[in-house]
C-alpha cells in the first residue's frame, strides 16, 4: 500500500480548516475579523475551502478606524462583493461621536487602541460568541501566548494565565452568557508560510504589499506614508520612495520598507532574508515593551 504524505503547507492548511470547522460546530454566531490585511485574507480563503461548495457560513467583521489606507477599503468592498457574504462594520468614528472613546492628540496620535471599545461594542450588539482572527504566534510575543480557542470574559478581557488546555486538539468552547472566544486558525503559521501559501494559491492581496512609489516621511525609524492625517514637524520632509508594507494597519502608524519586491516571488525571497520582526515598523507596538499585551488584555484583536 502506498503512503500518502502532506507537505508542510498542506498540513498547516488542514489544521486551519479543522479549527474553522470546529468553530462552526461549537459556536452559534461566529464572525471572521477582516481587516483587508494578508492574514485575514488568508483566513477568509481557508474558510472558503473549509465549507466549499457552500458559501462561508458566517459574516465578516471590519473595525473601521476611519484612518485606513484607501486601497484597503477598496479591497475589502471588492472581496465582500465577490464572496457574497455579509459585512459587519464597527466604526471608531461613531464611538468617538457617541462619547464612548476620546481621540488622542499630538503628532503620534493613533486610533489603534480606540478599536477595542468599538470591537467589543460590535461583538455585544451583534451577539457574537466567537471572533475568528488572523493572529499568528510568530508575530509578537503576546500573540505567542494565544491558544487556538482564546477565552474572553464578560468584559471582553483576555487573561493569558487563565486559558483552556488544548490537549490532543480537543477544544473547549463552552462559555457563560456575555463571554466570548477569539479563534486563531493560523496560529502556527509563520510570515514565510503565509507568503508561500499565497503564492501557491495565487490569492489576491492589496497592492500595498508590493513595492510602489509613495510619498513618505521618515519617523520612528521607518517610512510613514503621507496622508491627510499626518501632522508634520518643522524638520520633517516629505519624499517619494519606492516602498512596500509587510503588515497593514492604520495609515498613520504603518511604516514601509524600501523595496524592489513587486511580485509574490520577490516578496517571498525578500522575507526569507529579513531578520527584523514583521511588526517592527508598527509605531503602535513601539509605545512600550508590553504594548500589544496591554491592548490584548483589554480586548484587542
Amino acid at each position: 500500500m502506498s503512503k500518502y504524505y502532506l507537505n508542510y503547507l498542506d498540513e498547516l492548511e488542514s489544521e486551519a480548516i479543522f479549527i474553522l470547522r470546529e468553530v462552526w460546530a461549537q459556536f452559534e454566531n461566529p464572525v471572521i475579523l477582516f481587516s483587508g490585511g494578508k492574514d485575514s485574507i488568508l483566513v477568509t480563503h481557508l474558510a472558503q475551502k473549509a465549507f466549499y461548495p457552500a458559501k462561508i457560513p458566517f459574516p465578516l467583521m471590519h473595525v473601521d478606524t476611519g484612518h485606513n489606507f484607501p486601497e484597503t477599503i477598496q479591497f475589502r468592498d471588492d472581496t465582500i462583493k465577490k464572496l457574497g457574504v455579509e459585512l459587519i462594520v464597527g466604526s471608531v468614528q461613531e464611538s468617538i461621536d457617541d462619547g464612548r472613546v476620546a481621540e488622542e492628540k499630538g503628532k503620534n496620535a493613533t486610533r489603534n487602541s480606540l478599536q477595542i471599545t468599538t470591537l467589543l461594542d460590535a461583538i455585544e450588539s451583534n451577539k457574537i460568541d466567537c471572533a475568528i482572527g488572523g493572529g499568528r504566534r510568530d508575530e509578537e510575543k503576546a500573540r505567542a501566548k494565544e491558544r487556538f480557542f482564546s477565552h474572553r470574559d464578560d468584559f471582553g478581557q483576555w487573561d493569558p494565565k487563565n486559558q483552556r488546555p488544548e490537549l490532543w486538539n480537543i477544544f473547549n468552547g463552552k462559555h457563560f452568557e456575555g463571554e466570548h472566544f477569539r479563534a486563531f486558525p493560523i496560529s502556527n503559521w509563520t510570515e514565510m508560510d503565509v507568503w508561500n501559501y499565497i503564492k501557491r494559491e495565487n490569492i489576491a492581496i492589496p497592492s500595498l504589499y508590493f513595492a510602489h512609489e509613495r510619498e513618505v516621511v521618515w519617523r520612528q525609524d521607518t517610512w510613514i506614508p503621507n496622508s491627510e492625517f499626518l501632522v508634520l514637524e518643522e524638520h520633517e520632509e516629505i519624499v517619494t520612495k519606492k516602498i512596500r508594507f509587510r503588515t497593514l494597519g492604520d495609515i498613520t502608524i504603518t511604516g514601509g520598507d524600501e523595496s524592489e519586491a513587486d511580485t509574490l516571488e520577490k516578496i517571498a525571497t525578500e522575507v526569507a532574508g529579513m531578520r527584523n520582526t514583521e511588526r517592527g515598523n508598527r509605531s503602535d507596538d513601539k509605545r512600550s515593551e508590553s504594548a500589544m499585551e496591554d491592548r490584548k488584555r483589554q480586548g484587542y484583536f
